[in-house]
C-alpha cells in the first residue's frame, strides 16, 4: 500500500486577526471536542500495523488542537544548570519502521549559547528562553542517520487554545538549505551520526508567549511526529537588541537599565521633599515569566495579537487592576486595608505576581499608583519591552476630557463640592515603555506613557495608554492611546470658574504652572534621580508649551477657556527640490509662509531637525532654530533651510531618515502655526554593467562600480550578488574605500536559465546602507546570442 503522507498546506486554518484594540472576548472559532481515547491499544498488532501504513484505516490527526497553554501555579524548580535532554520515543514496536526522535536538545542552560546569546540567562528557569527575530540552536537526536535525500523533517510550535496557521499561533518550521531573515526556518549546521545540531530562526513579529514543541519526520515507511514534552516548551520574548523588532532599543546602558535591571527606584513625596524608595522588580525571578504570561492568558484576549506590543501594552495596563476584569492588584485609597496588604508595606512585585498565579487569578489585595507601576514594569521588562517608572509631581486628574483642571465657584466664591471633581495629586506613579508606533504617523515611537491605576476608563476599560511621549509634549491628543488624559496629567491649566446669577460660569482666573512637576526616573546606571520633564512638556511659559496647551484645549470639552485665533489667513509648507538631499551633501529644504490677509502679520517660528528610524521612533535632536519673521500683506516669502553634512553625520542610522518640525504663533491673531516634514537622504546607486554575452551554462562577467559619497573612510565593505537563474546569493568581502573614492570589480558568473532576469547586488557597511544595484540581463540558449540593459 503506498504510504500517506500529510501535506503542510492542509493544515492551515483560517480565521479572523485579531484587532490591535483591547478586547477581551475570547475567538468564535468552535473547537471540537477531541475523543478520550483511541483503545489503539487494545487492537491486535494486524490491525495496528494497517493503521500505520494503510491511508484507509489510518485515522487522520487533529492536528490544529493542542492543549490550552495556560501556566499553572509555580512547581518547585530542579537543579539549576542542567539541561535536561528530553527522549520522546514511543514503545510500540511498530514505529521501528519509523523515522523517530528519540530525544531533543533544546541547550537550554543558563549559561549556555542560547540564553546568553539572548540575553535571557538571569531568568531562573530550566526551560528555553528566546527573543523572537533571532536564531537558537538545538539537537535532535534520531533512532538512525538523517538521509537528506529520502527523509524529510520538520519543527511545529503551538501556543494557545487553538492553535492556528494563518493567526501564527501554530507555526510549520522547514528545514531549509539557508537562514533567511525574518521567517521561520530551520538549517541542519552539523549531523553527527543519528544526532541532528539544528539552527532555528524566528521572525521578529512572532507572538510572544509558551510554545509547544514537536518534531515531525517522513521516510518512506510512513510518518512520525514526537510526542510533546512540557520539559520543551519554549518561551519567546520581545527583543529589543534588534533593530526589526518594535521593541527595539539601541542603546546597550539603556537596555540594561531598562529590560535587565532587576531593582528600581521609586519617587514619592512632593516637589520639594521628594522621598525615593527601592523596588524589587524580580523580573528573572522564578516564576514570574510564567506569572507574566498567566496574566495574558486571564485576559482572555488571543495570543495571534501578541506580536504587537502596543497590543500587549494596553492589555497588562488593564490586567494590572481588578475593576472589570479580575486583574492582579485591587486599589484601596480607603486607609482601612483589613484583609490585605497596605499598600506601603510592599517593595517589589514579585511576590505580588506570585499570589495571583497561585490563587488561579483572584486579585491580590492591595495596591496604590507605585505599586501598580512598579508591577506593570516588572510585566514588561519580563516580557522584553524597555520599561521605567515615573514619578508625575502635582498630577492632574481630569474627570470630564475638558484637558483642564477645574475649579468651580459660587456666588461667594466658595467652592461647589458636587461639581470640583478634577483634583490634583501630589504625585502620581505610572510606567514609560519603549516602542515603535507603526499605528501612528512616523515621529511618535519612542517612549510612551502606560498607566495601571484605575482612572478613568478607555474603551470602556480601566486602562491607559501606550500614549506617545512625543504627542503628549506637542498637545496632539487626537493620537491613541489616551493623549488626552497624560496631557491633562503633566500640562493642564488650573482654571477657577465662577456661576453667574443665570447659571452659567464664567472663567475668573487661571493657574498655568500649577501642574506637571519634576517628572523622575532613575537615572541609567546609577542611584540618581533623572528629571525627564523635558520629555513630557516644552519648558513652561514659552511659546512652544502654550501652542501645546492651546492646541491640546481645541479637542477638550472647554475649548472656550482659550481664545480663538480672530484669523487664520496665515499658511506655511515645507517643499523639497527634485528628488531631495544626497547623503554626505546638504540637505536643502524651502520652507514657504503666505500671508493671504490685507494686513502685516508677524511671526516668531520654531524649527528642529531630528533623526528619525525607519520606525518613526525618535533618535536624536540635531539642530533647532527660532526667528521672527514678518510678512506685509498678502505677501509670499520663501526661506531657503539647509542642514549641513556636519550637523547629522554623527547620528546617521539605516534608512537615513530626517524630520523637520515647524511651529509659531502669529502675534496680531494668535493663531498657531504647525507642520511636521519627513525625507530621507538619498544613497548612490551601485553601477552593474555586464561585460560580454550572456549565454546559458556559459561564464559571463559583470562589473560593479561605487564612488564613496561621503567624506569619511567605509570600514569592511561587503558587496552582496544575486539573481534568479543568474548567481545564487554571494557574499563579496572587499575591505576598505576610502573618502569620496570610487571603485570598481568584476565578478564572474554562470547563468542557469535563459530568458530576461534581473541580476541584483548590494553594499553593506556601518557607515552607510541602503545602497542597491540592478541591471537586466537577457540570456539565451547556446545557440542564441544575448543581450543586456
Amino acid at each position: 500500500m503506498p504510504v500517506e503522507t500529510r501535506s503542510l498546506r492542509d493544515r492551515s486554518a483560517v480565521g479572523r486577526f485579531p484587532t490591535v484594540t483591547l478586547g477581551f472576548g475570547e475567538d468564535t472559532d468552535e473547537e471540537n471536542e477531541q475523543p478520550e481515547g483511541n483503545n489503539v491499544q487494545e487492537e491486535n498488532p494486524c490491525k495496528l500495523w494497517l493503521r500505520k501504513v494503510c491511508p484507509c484505516c489510518r485515522p487522520k490527526p487533529e492536528d490544529d488542537k493542542t492543549e490550552p497553554l495556560v501556566p499553572g501555579p509555580e512547581e518547585p524548580s530542579k537543579e539549576d544548570g542542567i539541561d535536561n535532554v528530553t527522549p520522546v520515543t514511543d514503545n510500540n514496536e511498530l514505529d521501528e519502521l519509523l523515522l523517530r526522535v528519540l530525544s531533543i536538545d533544546l541547550m537550554k542552560k543558563t549559561s549556555g549559547e542560547n540564553r546568553i546569546e539572548h540575553h535571557t540567562n538571569l531568568y531562573q528557569s530550566e526551560n528555553l528562553i528566546v527573543r523572537r527575530g533571532q536564531t537558537f540552536q538545538m539537537w535532535i537526536t534520531l533512532s538512525r542517520p538523517y538521509d537528506h535525500k529520502t527523509d524529510k523533517l520538520h519543527l511545529e510550535l503551538k501556543t494557545g487554545k487553538l492553535p492556528t496557521v494563518s493567526k501564527g499561533t501554530h507555526v510549520i518550521i522547514p528545514l531549509v538549505d539557508e537562514l533567511e531573515d525574518g521567517r521561520w526556518e530551520a538549517v541542519i549546521e552539523r549531523q553527527d551520526e543519528k544526532r541532528l545540531k539544528l539552527s532555528v530562526n524566528s521572525p521578529p513579529t512572532a507572538c510572544i508567549g509558551q510554545y509547544q514543541l514537536t518534531v515531525e519526520t517522513t521516510c518512506a515507511n510512513g510518518q512520525y511526529i514526537s510526542v510533546h514534552n512540557p520539559a520543551n516548551d519554549i518561551f519567546m520574548l520581545f527583543n529589543p537588541w534588534s533593530e526589526y523588532d518594535t521593541a527595539f532599543l539601541d542603546s546597550e546602558e539603556e537596555r540594561h537599565e531598562y529590560v535587565l535591571n532587576d531593582v528600581g527606584r521609586i519617587y514619592y513625596g512632593t516637589e520639594n521633599q521628594i522621598g525615593a524608595r527601592t523596588w524589587n522588580y524580580g523580573q528573572f525571578d522564578n516564576g514570574v515569566l510564567p506569572a507574566s504570561l498567566f496574566v495574558l492568558h486571564n485576559s482572555g484576549t488571543p495570543p495571534s495579537g501578541w506580536g504587537d506590543p502596543v497590543n500587549v501594552v494596553r492589555i497588562i495596563s488593564a490586567m494590572i487592576n481588578s475593576p472589570d476584569d479580575r486583574g492582579v492588584l485591587e486599589g484601596n485609597w480607603s486607609g482601612n486595608y483589613s484583609g490585605g496588604t497596605s499598600p506601603t508595606v510592599w517593595s517589589g512585585s514579585v511576590e505580588i505576581l506570585k499570589e495571583y498565579h497561585k490563587n488561579n487569578g483572584t486579585p491580590v489585595k492591595y495596591g496604590q499608583c507605585w505599586v501598580f507601576a512598579g508591577t506593570v514594569t516588572t510585566v514588561l521588562r519580563c516580557l522584553g519591552i524597555p520599561s521605567r517608572a515615573v514619578t508625575n509631581f502635582c498630577s492632574a486628574h481630569d474627570t470630564d476630557k475638558s484637558l483642564t483642571t477645574d475649579v468651580f465657584l459660587d456666588e461667594n466664591l466658595d467652592p461647589i463640592d458636587h461639581l470640583n471633581t478634577d483634583s490634583i495629586w501630589n504625585f502620581h506613579v505610572w510606567t514609560d515603555c519603549w516602542m515603535a508606533r507603526a499605528d501612528l504617523p512616523p515621529g511618535y515611537g519612542g517612549w510612551q506613557a502606560v498607566d495601571a491605576t484605575p482612572q478613568e476608563t478607555s474603551q470602556g476599560t480601566f486602562c491607559c495608554g501606550p500614549a506617545s511621549l512625543v504627542a503628549v509634549r506637542n498637545g496632539q491628543v487626537y493620537l491613541k492611546h489616551d493623549c488626552p488624559f497624560v496631557f491633562a496629567e503633566v500640562n493642564s491649566d488650573k482654571i477657577y470658574w465662577q456661576r453667574n446669577i443665570d447659571g452659567t460660569f464664567s472663567q475668573i482666573y487661571s493657574e498655568k504652572k500649577k501642574v506637571g512637576h519634576k517628572i523622575s526616573t532613575k537615572a541609567v546606571g546609577s542611584e540618581e534621580r533623572s528629571d525627564i520633564t523635558h520629555l513630557y512638556k516644552h519648558p513652561e511659559g514659552t511659546d512652544e508649551e502654550r501652542i501645546a496647551v492651546e492646541t491640546a484645549c481645541r479637542y477638550g470639552t472647554k475649548a472656550e477657556a482659550y481664545s480663538s485665533p480672530t484669523a487664520e489667513d496665515v499658511s506655511v509648507e515645507v517643499t523639497m527640490n527634485g528628488e531631495g538631499p544626497t547623503m554626505g551633501m546638504d540637505a536643502d529644504l524651502t520652507i514657504t509662509l503666505r500671508n493671504s490677509s490685507s494686513e502685516t502679520r508677524s511671526i516668531n517660528l520654531h524649527s528642529q531637525a531630528e533623526v528619525m528610524y525607519y520606525t518613526g521612533v525618535h533618535k536624536a535632536t540635531i539642530r533647532k532654530d527660532k526667528t521672527d519673521i514678518d510678512l506685509v500683506p498678502n505677501e509670499v516669502k520663501v526661506l531657503d533651510w539647509a542642514l549641513e553634512y556636519k550637523d547629522y553625520k554623527d547620528n546617521l542610522i539605516d534608512q537615513a531618515a530626517l524630520m523637520l518640525t515647524l511651529s509659531g504663533r502669529v502675534r496680531e491673531t494668535q493663531q498657531v502655526l504647525a507642520t511636521q516634514f519627513s525625507f530621507r537622504l538619498k544613497t548612490p546607486n551601485l553601477i552593474l554593467k555586464p561585460v560580454g554575452r550572456a549565454v546559458v551554462h556559459e561564464k559571463m562577467a559583470v562589473n560593479i562600480s561605487f564612488t564613496n559619497p561621503l567624506p569619511v573612510l567605509l570600514k569592511g565593505v561587503i558587496f552582496h550578488l544575486e539573481g534568479l537563474g543568474l548567481v545564487d546569493g554571494r557574499k563579496i568581502t572587499y575591505g576598505d574605500i576610502g573618502s569620496h573614492a570610487s571603485v570598481s570589480l568584476t565578478e564572474h558568473i554562470v547563468p542557469t536559465l535563459s530568458g530576461p532576469r534581473k541580476l541584483l547586488a548590494s553594499l553593506d557597511c556601518r557607515q552607510i546602507t541602503q545602497v542597491h544595484g540592478v541591471t537586466d540581463i537577457t540570456v539565451n540558449e547556446k545557440s542564441a546570442g544575448a543581450t543586456w540593459n
